[in-house]
């Protein structure tokens, strides 16, 4: 199931932003169309990354991020321990649940942004050394931060298919659509 903002709301500052998102999102679950978790959990490059882990961490990284301005912990606590775990499926997960996941999220996300008083509203950064210390942020640094994040790793995604199998964006977008490309 694929997450769409409606059109009419593209018009106001939120709506563009989640439309932003939304569509640096898409990019991300294109790249695992058509794969099985074993080839989506491959890495074909020099890189670590693999497509299945990319979708993964951001939908761990929406969602922790969406958790910090509300107040509340992230659903999965990440450490030294355990932060490869945040790039691999592990313990009975797959794509699809990943997908099922994020799309879960991505509604959450969409509803905290819209019910905001105001974009420039803040919350505290958390008390990580990466941080500067007592920094606050507003909610429009935050929708901002998820399209800069979730871009990055949509454009890891574009390159790490194209290893596996020479699919291009524009090739899954066709794909996506039921239409040919070229």
């Amino acid at each position: 199931m694929v997450t769409h903002v409606p059109a009419e709301a593209h018009g106001d500052e939120r709506g563009a932003l989640l439309s932003f998102l939304e569509e640096q999102r898409g990019g991300i679950r294109r790249s695992v169309l058509g794969l099985s978790d074993e080839q989506a959990s491959s890495r074909p490059s020099a890189s670590e990354l693999s497509l299945a882990g990319l979708l993964k961490h951001v939908a761990e990284m929406e969602q922790g991020w969406i958790a910090r301005a509300k107040g509340e912990p992230p659903a999965v606590k990440r450490d030294e321990s355990n932060w490869r775990e945040c790039f691999q499926l592990v313990a009975g997960e797959t794509v699809e649940s990943q997908l099922a996941y994020w799309e879960k999220v991505a509604t959450e996300t969409e509803a905290f942004i819209r019910s905001v008083p105001s974009l420039d509203d803040t919350f505290a950064l958390p008390n990580e050394p990466w941080f500067p210390p007592d920094e606050r942020v507003s909610m429009r640094w935050l929708a901002l931060h998820l399209i800069r994040e979730t871009a990055r790793h949509a454009g890891h995604a574009d390159i790490i298919r194209e290893s596996l199998d020479g699919a291009t964006a524009f090739e899954l977008v066709a794909k996506e659509q039921g239409t040919s490309w070229g």
